[in-house]
């Protein structure tokens, strides 16, 4: 997507570093991939492409799989066999 409004604005990376303050390989990485930027560097450079974009940050959660990963810890707890833990026991209060 970064990629596509830079060359839509005709801009190339070192000119598009010049116009946001990014370095030009921190664009680059963002353009292939290495790194994901920020919603607001997205914003930035969007106004730089002279483009308007609205960013809403959602939480990065795969429900899916995060349940997957529950129902596997559970069947592991269900399986450890049964040990009553011994009797706790505490340092005795101290009295003033």
């Amino acid at each position: 997507m970064l990629r596509t409004m830079r060359e839509r604005a005709g801009f190339s990376q070192s000119e598009l570093a010049r116009r946001t303050g990014l370095p030009r390989t921190v664009i680059n990485a963002y353009e292939h991939g290495s790194r994901e930027p920020r919603s607001e560097v997205v914003s930035l450079i969007a106004d730089a492409c002279g483009q308007t974009i609205v960013v809403q940050d959602k939480p990065r959660i795969d429900l899916e799989r995060n349940g997957h990963i529950l129902m596997q810890v559970l069947d592991l707890a269900d399986a450890l066999p049964f040990r009553p833990s011994p009797e706790l026991k505490f340092p005795p209060l101290a009295t003033s």
